[in-house]
């Protein structure tokens, strides 16, 4: 028989950023290979408690200090020997050229998996006994790929930054990330810049030029008698600015393995040459080399407006010392420290406020529109412990804009873990992420460019049984091979999915990669948690009911004077509502609380015993029990959800109160709203007893409603659910729903700001806990699927209409490369339409 011992899965692996990392696996396969350990498996982490790591063992062969250090060295060996890194690059500006840098990457020795992206991301696992991020970073460099931002490291006590290639190891190891500080690389003493000679308009420039001495060379060839050299001399300067970028990145794709669009085009360019078509080859690179350059310039766009997410925080500081204050980079800021934030100054750090009141806009981390009031904790002290318990009345995020008061605020996060950087990092992963669309034009173009070669010979080969002259057919060959290039379709899904990513971060929705975008607009059904998801998580007063006999001052004062010696969250509403419904009205001070376990409470108001609680507590100090007009009452409240605290003072009942978790003002509009959107079924799951479900999903109108059910009981729901619906959504606070998420489709939390496991955990993440951003989530992924379907549509469209009717003679190189060039540019400007996206 096995017993089981969990351990904390951050103590085992330190550095590992989350539980679904890859040494996570290799921690469990090591384990599990050993005698005496059966089996290993994650325990998701939730508010209280961080991922566990449960082990399953037999107890005659390992004792649980021998289960603890084979476990603690495993960790520390994975820890020591793999390596993460995050970087941003430049010198990647499109899907072939970074499938061509991921293929190379992937050859490297000691390179576990790498992926690289056209926005700008690389991102590397390593074993660090075979290689290290010097290697790393000198592969790039041969690869004419920089890291933008310096690795920093510490030398004798003093922060300096060192340009990758340098002697020396980065500070930075196991797998964290580089951040970006904001500085530019200087390549001047490699000899380059990465962007060319004229900056990162050289590729612009180039095209620019090809056309110009296309143009140039067909004017002379037709408005003068000079000889054909000096033409030809212009196409040929043409082939040169035009085929310059298009020869690199071909280059790289063969050395790669791969036979890219890049190879196509300069082979059709070459036999137009050979052909003696000097201008329609000319013509083909100029048109390519725009398309391209425009490309770049596309996708630029998508990755600075991810970038700007970055920029949002401040540089510096005021912080207050010792010594008075002063004004410091924020990258040494402490957690502990207080900054002072003047008036419509960004806040530079993740903390809570400690002096001051005042509003302050948070749209750039949480999307809301309305600026939020904030105000000092009760007790930092308090604040400090259990930061994730923090109101949102007290806490504020680094890069939001204070209003018109000063504020101090007390530093919870170093400026690399608060949550803008959180953010920015998760985007940043995100898009090495790709979509399943992706997956499958990356798969298609892989077995599609080899078919259009083995096409092309065979047209090169048709003289041979049709008889027709080889100049005809080989020039035929050439302009299939233009019209087969898939451009339009290589860039069609990257594009789309970046700029939706980007636009949805703008707006405080951080979706984690093409994936759960493409999954969360094909949803058919939504599962909510009940509290704090669709209600507002803490009980009101909803209902005063007096007695005969009695009036509604007598009763909510007798309940206040005894609720107020509490702590009870039941007791905090009645003390909090009650106050309002009885504006000013001076309650009087009880003493001597009692408990009475599971049933209520008793105090003594004025020498008389006062009862508050369930109607079973009056059936011990009353034997006969409720009165039948009060019971009537109870029972009616109870029908509709409510929980109910019955109140007698001596021998006189004064009522009963009703009270409940009220659904957010704002749910019944975003259950509308995804019904108009297209959602056919939207369920509710919960822990509260049926009826309470029941009387929630009937005043917001939801399809259905499940309670009395455990942790475990909502992850069997979900389960079931995933058979009836296809695509099924779970939206929960991000932690105690995390296991449920974990089986949906697509794990949806809300409130994520300043909770690092409810980033972790999430497949989207609603910054702000407001469920208002849910439509506009699943209307933005909707969008960019009609977008992706569009562009597939235009490219696989023009693709198909090309080939016959360039293997058949009906068009020729030029017409096909003006279609070609033309469908790119019309998917990649229909992607970037996604950037301004509103919501319907």
């Amino acid at each position: 028989m096995s017993d089981s011992y969990q351990l904390d899965l951050p103590v085992l692996l330190p550095e590992v950023p989350d539980e679904r990392d890859d040494c996570v696996e290799r921690l469990i396969a090591d384990l599990e290979a050993r005698e005496g350990f059966e089996r290993a498996h994650v325990v998701a982490p939730s508010d209280e408690e961080p991922a566990k790591l449960c082990i399953h063992y037999d107890p005659e062969v390992l004792s649980l200090a021998r289960i603890r250090q084979i476990s603690e060295r495993a960790g520390a060996h994975l820890t020591d020997r793999f390596g993460h890194v995050l970087w941003k690059v430049e010198g990647i500006n499109h899907p072939r050229r970074a499938r061509a840098v991921t293929e190379r990457l992937k050859r490297l020795h000691g390179v576990v998996e790498a992926e690289a992206t056209a926005s700008g991301p690389v991102r590397v696992e390593f074993d660090r006994e075979r290689t290290d991020e010097a290697e790393i970073l000198a592969a790039l460099e041969g690869m004419d790929v920089w890291v933008r931002e310096k690795p920093r490291e510490r030398a004798g006590g003093e922060e300096h930054t060192r340009e990758p290639g340098e002697a020396g190891e980065p500070e930075k190891h196991d797998h964290e990330e580089e951040h970006d500080h904001e500085e530019e690389h200087d390549h001047g003493k490699h000899g380059h810049s990465h962007g060319g000679i004229f900056g990162e308009n050289t590729e612009l420039i180039f095209a620019i030029l090809s056309g110009a001495t296309l143009i140039t060379g067909f004017l002379i060839s037709v408005l003068t008698d000079v000889t054909q050299w000096v033409p030809l001399g212009f196409y040929f300067a043409a082939y040169f600015f035009g085929g310059f970028y298009t020869l690199k990145e071909a280059f790289e794709s063969v050395r790669a393995g791969q036979f890219e669009i890049d190879f196509l085009m300069l082979v059709a360019a070459a036999g137009a040459a050979i052909l003696g078509e000097w201008a329609e080859g000319a013509l083909l690179l100029f048109l390519f080399s725009l398309g391209h350059s425009l490309e770049h310039y596309a996708m630029g766009r998508a990755r600075k407006a991810i970038e700007a997410l970055g920029e949002l925080a401040p540089k510096t500081a005021i912080v207050r010392r010792a010594d008075g204050q002063q004004e410091i980079p924020v990258e040494q800021l402490e957690v502990g420290d207080v900054v002072i934030v003047k008036p419509n100054e960004k806040i530079p750090a993740d903390g809570f406020v400690i002096q001051g009141v005042s509003s302050v806009d948070q749209s750039a981390v949480t999307g809301e529109s309305v600026p939020v009031d904030k105000q000092p904790v009760e007790d930092p002290e308090k604040a400090m412990q259990s930061p994730d318990k923090l109101d949102a009345s007290g806490r504020v995020f680094a890069g939001t804009i204070n209003g018109s008061g000063a504020l101090e605020v007390q530093v919870l996060k170093r400026a690399e873990d608060n949550t803008l950087a959180r953010v920015v990092q998760l985007v940043s992963e995100a898009e090495t992420q790709k979509s399943p669309t992706q997956r499958f034009t990356d798969k298609f173009e892989r077995y599609f460019v080899p078919s259009v070669l083995v096409l092309v010979v065979l047209l090169l080969l048709s003289p041979l049984v049709t008889g027709e002259a080889f100049g005809d057919s080989f020039y035929r060959a050439m302009a299939v091979l233009v019209a087969a290039s898939p451009c339009a379709l290589a860039i069609s899904t990257p594009s789309a999915v970046l700029s939706a990513v980007a636009r949805a971060g703008r707006s405080g929705v951080l979706v984690k990669g093409g994936g759960p975008l493409e999954n969360l607009g094909t949803l058919t059904a939504i599962a909510f948690d009940k509290t704090g998801t669709l209600t507002e998580g803490k009980p009101r007063l909803t209902d005063v009911e007096p007695a005969d006999g009695a009036d509604v001052k007598e009763l909510l004062g007798a309940a206040m004077a005894v609720e107020r010696l509490s702590d009870h969250p039941l007791a905090a509403a009645v003390v909090r509502d009650g106050a309002e419904r009885l504006d000013g009205y001076s309650v009087p001070e009880a003493r001597g609380m009692e408990s009475i376990t599971g049933r209520g409470v008793r105090a003594w108001l004025d020498g008389e015993p006062v009862y508050v609680g369930k109607d079973d507590l009056f059936a011990e100090v009353d034997g006969p029990g409720l009165p039948e007009e009060l019971r009537e009452k109870v029972e009616k409240l109870e029908e509709q959800g409510r929980t109910t605290m019955i109140v007698r003072r001596g021998d006189k009942y004064l009522g009963v109160l009703g009270l409940m978790d009220t659904p957010r003002g704002s749910a019944a509009e975003v259950i509308k709203k995804l019904r108009e959107i297209g959602l056919r079924r939207m369920i509710m799951i919960s822990g509260d007893n049926q009826r309470v479900a029941d009387a929630v999903a009937a005043e917001i109108g939801l399809d259905e409603a499940r309670g009395d059910l455990l942790p475990e009981d909502k992850v069997d729901a979900i389960k079931n659910l995933r058979e009836e619906e296809s695509k099924l959504a779970m939206v929960g606070d991000g932690v105690n729903d995390a296991p449920a998420m974990a089986n949906s489709t697509v794990g949806i939390a809300m409130g994520a700001a300043g909770s690092d496991v409810a980033l972790e955990t999430a497949d989207v993440a609603l910054m702000s806990d407001d469920l208002r951003q849910l439509p506009f989530a699943v209307g933005l992924s909707r969008r960019t699927s009609r977008i992706i379907k569009q562009n597939l549509f235009v490219s696989l469209g023009i693709v198909i209409f090309l080939i016959p009717a360039t293997a058949f003679g009906l068009l020729g190189i030029g017409p096909a490369v003006v279609f070609h060039e033309g469908s790119t540019l019309v998917v990649v400007f229909n992607a970037l339409r996604l950037l301004g996206y509103k919501e319907e």
